[in-house]
């Protein structure tokens, strides 16, 4: 496998494709967002990777201030920027109370969510998958990105469930305002 990742060194989706630099998800960042369990742009402990390179899949703690008066709810992506894809690999989408200040570890299972926070399909199951990249294919990043929405997310844009949504999907149906927004980036090489 990571002969595979050596000849697709130079593949990788890039930041361009980001949900944060949608022009729907523009908006202010004044939002905090920090884990326990890393630093912005350090290290994702193995433990919040995926089962396939040894990790337990587990979401790493999160926590956030700053959250503005008339946030209807919170939509958080976690996406691999360095996937040698198209377009960054979606590894989470969940929409969040906007009266929680946080979600300890943990708390993005498909099986046992934390309250008030809802995972949804992401491009590799439902709930948080952890980093996984190509053995050989190097450092990739991975961007955990909270936006205060001034209208909930109840359906698609076409009117679809959200449950069984792509993810581009449900991210792209964030029409209202963007009240504010942060972004927490780590990194993971296996």
């Amino acid at each position: 496998m990571a002969i595979l990742g050596t000849l697709l060194k130079n593949k990788r989706a890039g930041d361009t494709k980001l949900a944060w630099n949608l022009p729907a998800l523009a908006g202010p960042e004044t939002l905090v967002l920090e884990s326990t369990a890393f630093a912005h742009n350090g290290d994702i402990p193995k433990l919040h990777a995926g089962k396939l390179v040894g990790g337990k899949d587990r979401s790493p703690a999160l926590a956030w201030t700053g959250v503005p008066e008339g946030t209807a709810q919170l939509l958080l992506v976690i996406e691999d920027v360095d996937a040698p894809t198209r377009s960054p690999a979606v590894h989470c989408v969940a929409l969040i109370d906007p009266a929680l200040e946080g979600l300890p570890e943990g708390a993005l299972t498909a099986k046992s969510p934390a309250a008030g926070a809802r995972p949804l399909r992401s491009q590799i199951g439902r709930g948080y998958h952890g980093p996984g990249p190509i053995k050989g294919h190097g450092p990739h990043r991975y961007v955990f990105q909270l936006f205060a929405l001034g209208k909930a997310i109840t359906e698609t844009a076409d009117g679809g469930a959200l449950d069984k949504a792509k993810p581009r999907t449900v991210i792209g149906s964030a029409t209202g305002k963007v009240l504010a927004r942060a972004r927490l980036d780590g990194l993971y090489e296996r």
